[in-house]
């Protein structure tokens, strides 16, 4: 599986792609609004490329993506894909290293999934997100999703109860 736009590549993980992983997923920054803890190690980072290598992006469940970066070929970020059994619906997560944040990678990863899915025949997308997280809820917002809830107190996670904020996105929507 291999999506490509102007400065990006949305492809499998590779056993190469471990080391970048542990970089930014160790970065506090951007673990903040995550559900896994800093640091990662190395080794827990080879488990995880070795996960998301094995993964079916046709089957119900997630995959994760790997963004690479055409230019200098680094992995910078990744994007997760929940299909959910029926197959017409999925659930979108993105995570970008600190350093390439704030320069249109995640929007264009994000709207270069998207057409993917919409093309592969899925009828909806939906998002969350911690409501404090406003750089991703822009961001879901900037590519068409729509506001659709808020729950208040929703998610412990990190030690604290925190609230979360719902986005969806129909196929209609996206070619709207």
């Amino acid at each position: 599986m291999l999506l490509e736009t102007p400065r990006l590549i949305l492809r499998r993980f590779r056993p190469g792609d471990a080391a970048a992983l542990a970089a930014y997923r160790s970065d506090p920054s951007v673990a903040r609004y995550q559900s896994w803890t800093p640091p990662v190690p190395t080794t827990a980072a080879i488990g995880l490329v070795r996960a998301f290598a094995a993964g079916d992006p046709r089957q119900p469940g997630w995959f994760q993506y790997a963004i690479e970066h055409r230019d200098d070929r680094c992995l910078i970020g990744d994007i997760g894909v929940h299909l959910h059994s029926n197959l017409m619906q999925a659930d979108l997560g993105f995570t970008l290293a600190a350093d390439r944040q704030g320069r249109g990678y995640a929007t264009e990863a994000v709207q270069a999934l998207l057409s993917h899915l919409f093309e592969q025949g899925l009828r909806r997308v939906s998002a969350e997100c911690d409501a404090r997280n406003v750089r991703s809820a822009r961001l879901l917002q900037r590519v068409g999703f729509q506001h659709e809830g808020y729950r208040p107190a929703y998610t412990w996670i990190k030690g604290e109860w925190v609230d979360d904020v719902l986005f969806g996105l129909l196929v209609e929507q996206w070619r709207g």
